[in-house]
């Protein structure tokens, strides 16, 4: 990406490679309740906010047929990819805020969970 990147782009760049690390941070090491716990907190709250981002992706896309000449490379009306691409953020959203609230429960389950360092034998 350069200085001509839409912020946008770049912010939803960082957002995979946010969750892209943390697979990678996951895949061997194990984490006790309470590294769990805070990065649920951090995903709950993606799943609580991806929904108003999905909405507004959907609004902006609608919004962009009034202000720019938009077109289909294949020569289809944008106006019915618009309403399909509205149509799966929708779903999405709906699908996040789910997302969200199953994130907050399984945070909820570990709460009063601590550890303890086992000793080396």
């Amino acid at each position: 990406m350069d200085d001509e990147t839409p912020e946008v782009i770049r912010a939803a760049d960082d957002a995979y490679e946010a969750i892209r690390s943390i697979n990678h941070l996951t895949i061997t090491q194990i984490h006790a309740a309470p590294t769990v716990y805070s990065v649920l907190g951090n995903l709950k709250g993606l799943g609580h906010m991806l929904p108003q981002a999905c909405t507004q992706l959907a609004q902006s896309l609608g919004r962009s047929l009034d202000k720019f000449e938009v077109y289909e490379d294949d020569g289809r009306d944008p106006i019915q990819s618009v309403a399909t691409a509205t149509d799966h953020l929708t779903n999405a959203a709906r699908l996040a805020a789910e997302l969200g609230a199953e994130l907050e429960k399984a945070q909820s389950a570990i709460s009063r969970q601590g550890y303890r360092e086992t000793p080396a034998p």
